[in-house]
């Protein structure tokens, strides 16, 4: 990956099949949450928005796929995050390993709840 990027769709392409795949999914995920959902690019990586305010971020690299921020939670929430934590507001999941979307769909549903663009 590298450059800069109009969509998300020149995003996506600019990573091996493996990881597209993996990021089309994410994007999938996100949507299915996220009611009337739209896209832009934001700080050279994936922003998924409601309501004109960007909700979510995602992202790819060489041996993961990233999602920004991490809202708070209770403790349950937390230990779901636990894993995958990179830092405060970054999870961080492997490539080589199996993709919890359940968990990216969960941080979204909360992240959008947060922001009050609940539909």
């Amino acid at each position: 990956m590298s450059g800069t990027f109009a969509t998300v769709d020149d995003y996506i392409g600019s990573f091996p099949p493996e990881t597209q795949e993996v990021l089309q999914e994410m994007r999938r995920t996100i949507h299915r949450v996220v009611p009337d959902a739209g896209e832009k690019i934001s700080y050279q990586i994936p922003a998924v928005t409601a309501q004109g305010r960007v909700i979510v971020y995602f992202a790819g690299w060489k041996h993961h796929v990233s999602l920004y921020p991490v809202p708070d939670g209770d403790e349950d929430f937390e230990r779901l995050v636990a894993p995958y934590r990179a830092s405060k507001g970054t999870l961080k999941f492997l490539l080589k390993e199996p993709v919890p979307y359940g968990v990216i769909e969960t941080v979204s549903r909360r992240l959008l709840d947060q922001h009050g663009a609940s539909a």
